[in-house]
């Protein structure tokens, strides 16, 4: 099997590797940009795994006339910048302790001691400067072309030595396995038997890992999953994921792209701004949501007041959560709403002698006629 993603070629991606290996260091291409390179799917890290140790790799890069950061030299990561791109290169590792959050590393020698330390098979994957595929533990490629997740070795030893692995397990499983292919039995069942685990990690980290589960296209089925086998009532408490299906095929209906927070307020929670440590900004918009579906306020109001795409999420919402099919043309009233301006200025009745309350009191009430006049009302309708 061999890597052909274009961020392979870039030069300044083998102008590193070539320095790394003239050094006499492996400089190995590992995890998510070689699944998600041979997948065809988009690269966000470039992620390098070498022998070398990280003082090594940033002398080895400086020589190369390249820009060296130890962003994360404690835990063998130095981050080097070539050709503008960033690329993450840590040395080899082996866990010496772990306690379910986070680990003591050593470094190590052989790529099959790294490879064994990482969370599921597709994970482990290596690819060389020319693209040539790695596979150190001899199930990765198997189990990415079947696009099949599996823990590496035991999944009750993985998931203990960090248990955020349980709501990784789900996430990955959203994102690249085969959706008709279920889940591995044996996974699923060391989720489950370890799903008390997940309280121990803080909430930011919860938060973090959910939010990227509900950005998958369809993460209905995962979240079904999560709550069968009791771990989404430990990552968000009071949360439902049957509301999940009718908005993914409602928002596949309107080409909507998918939307963390949409999908939150689909499924709730007791305190979702606070189990998952949502910005404020985030917070916000999931309450707003949450009120305005089971509010009397029309779409060609919310348009108005919050924008056409609020507008748009109340309507699948309302599909998920009540059953409401979209109408096209409430969507063509919050789309005309959506930045119009009352006609109507607080100038214009101070000119009349109003002030202080009494003249918020008007503006309101102007505002509630020209929209329940589909805002088709003007300033001479408006003004006595």
């Amino acid at each position: 099997m061999k890597l052909t993603a274009d961020w392979l070629h870039n030069p300044g991606t083998q102008a590193l590797c070539h320095a790394l290996d003239v050094a006499g260091f492996h400089a190995l291409f590992v995890g998510g940009c070689v699944r998600n390179g041979l997948l065809g799917l988009p690269t966000d890290d470039i992620d390098i795994a070498t022998d070398a140790r990280p003082d090594r790799v940033i002398q080895i890069a400086e020589m190369a006339g390249l820009k060296a950061v130890p962003t994360g030299i404690d835990h063998g990561t130095v981050t080097v910048v070539a050709d503008g791109l960033a690329h993450e290169v840590t040395t080899f590792r082996r866990d010496v302790e772990t306690d379910g959050r986070r680990a003591v590393i050593a470094f190590a020698e052989r790529v099959e001691e790294d490879a064994a330390r990482r969370d599921f098979t597709m994970n482990a994957l290596y690819a060389d400067a020319t693209g040539q595929v790695i596979d150190p533990l001899g199930q990765g490629v198997a189990d990415l072309r079947a696009r099949r997740l599996r823990f590496i070795g035991d999944p009750h030893d993985r998931i203990r030595e960090d248990y955020l692995r349980i709501l990784r397990f789900f996430r990955f499983h959203a994102h690249y396995a085969d959706p008709d292919g279920g889940f591995d039995a044996d996974g699923l069942a060391a989720c489950a038997e370890l799903a008390d685990g997940i309280d121990r990690l803080s909430r930011e980290r919860i938060g973090h890992e959910m939010r990227r589960l509900l950005r998958a296209p369809d993460p209905a089925p995962a979240v079904a999953a999560m709550a069968q086998a009791g771990v989404l009532c430990h990552a968000l408490p009071g949360a439902d994921p049957a509301p999940l299906p009718l908005l993914t095929h409602a928002e596949a209906d309107l080409a909507v792209a998918p939307d963390p927070c949409r999908r939150l307020a689909a499924i709730g929670g007791t305190d979702p701004a606070e189990a998952l440590r949502l910005s404020k900004g985030d917070a916000r918009r999931v309450a707003l949501l949450r009120e305005a579906v089971a509010s009397t306020m029309d779409t060609g109001e919310l348009g108005y007041r919050e924008g056409f795409a609020a507008a748009r999420d109340v309507l699948l919402l309302r599909v998920a959560l009540l059953h409401q099919p979209v109408a096209q043309s409430e969507l063509d009233a919050a789309r005309t709403a959506e930045g119009l301006t009352l006609p109507v200025a607080p100038a214009d009745l101070m000119a009349l002698g109003l002030s202080g309350p009494a003249l918020g009191d008007r503006l309101r009430e102007i505002e509630r006629r020209w929209i329940a006049s589909g805002f088709t009302l003007t300033r001479a309708d408006l003004l006595p």
